[in-house]
């Protein structure tokens, strides 16, 4: 399943998109996608209710209606930096014997054609495409053969990131990865069952229709099952939780001669095979496209 929220910030509601690419109302069936949405019970009910036997359910018209992120109730969102060697080597930094972890907060989160919005002073804003991985049933010290049976599905990212403030500021990374709207994700979570070989995923991101990163999951450093795994054993999983995988090779920092970052105005589009495309508009600061 492809399942995707929509509407103003609040009143968010639920959806899918059928085999022709159609939104389908999800409303008569539960009042939003949440994190409890996400238990394994839940979306086996839910695949149940919206199988081709099943009475159809009704058609929406998608035009003029805000993509929301896909499920709300979002615990916590934990990246994983350097996760593809050749990005590692265009940051001129070395491969790590262990996933580097850090967290972004669940309040830098919008959808997947929200405003992107600059912090005050930024100077070095920079894109990265991930495979985000949704939990879906608890997960503690659980064992790689295991891991991917805690995940519910799978999502687009881009882990939006103020070098300046990541990496010239002091401290840990997260100063510049956890400003408002830099967390884009979605537009769909989608379920686990519909991806064959999640090793296998093309990921892509255009700047004002120039490409820029182009990248496939099968060269990461660390898989998805034994992120999974690893993560669980430093903290309990939750439905719900997100975990952000990595960026290919090139990123702004990673330009040469001159690195190329985020200005007002600029067009961000960017995707993974199977899981829908973001399309973003950078803007300077204005708190009222935050949604305050």
């Amino acid at each position: 399943m492809k399942l995707l929220r929509y509407g103003p910030r609040g009143a968010e509601k639920p959806a899918l998109i059928d085999s022709q690419g159609r939104w389908r109302d999800l409303s008569a069936l539960l009042p939003d996608i949440s994190a409890a949405t996400l238990a394994p019970a839940v979306l086996a009910g839910l695949a149940r209710a919206v199988a081709p036997d099943a009475e159809p359910l009704p058609l929406l018209e998608a035009a003029g209606h805000r993509i929301a992120p896909p499920w709300s109730g979002m615990g916590k969102f934990i990246c994983v930096g350097l996760n593809y060697a050749d990005h590692a080597a265009e940051a001129g930094m070395p491969l790590p014997a262990e996933p580097v972890l850090f967290m972004k907060p669940p309040s830098c989160v919008i959808g997947a054609e929200d405003a992107l919005v600059l912090p005050p002073g930024a100077e070095k804003a920079d894109w990265e495409v991930e495979l985000g991985v949704v939990i879906g049933s608890m997960a503690r010290h659980v064992g790689v053969e295991q891991a991917l049976q805690h995940v519910a599905g799978y999502c687009v990212v881009n882990d939006v990131s103020e070098r300046s403030y990541q990496l010239e500021r002091g401290g840990t990374w997260d100063k510049g990865k956890g400003c408002d709207s830099f967390g884009p994700v979605g537009p769909w979570l989608v379920t686990a069952d519909e991806i064959a070989d999640v090793q296998q995923l093309s990921l892509w991101l255009d700047l004002n229709g120039q490409p820029q990163q182009r990248g496939s999951t099968a060269t990461m450093v660390f898989g998805v099952a034994e992120l999974v795994s690893y993560v669980s054993r430093f903290m309990t999983l939750y439905p719900g939780d997100l975990i952000s995988t990595g960026t290919p090779p090139g990123v702004g920092m990673g330009v040469k001669p001159v690195p190329r970052f985020l200005h007002p105005g600029d067009q961000l589009r960017l995707g993974i095979a199977g899981l829908g495309e973001q399309r973003l508009q950078v803007h300077a600061y204005d708190p009222a496209l935050l949604g305050d």
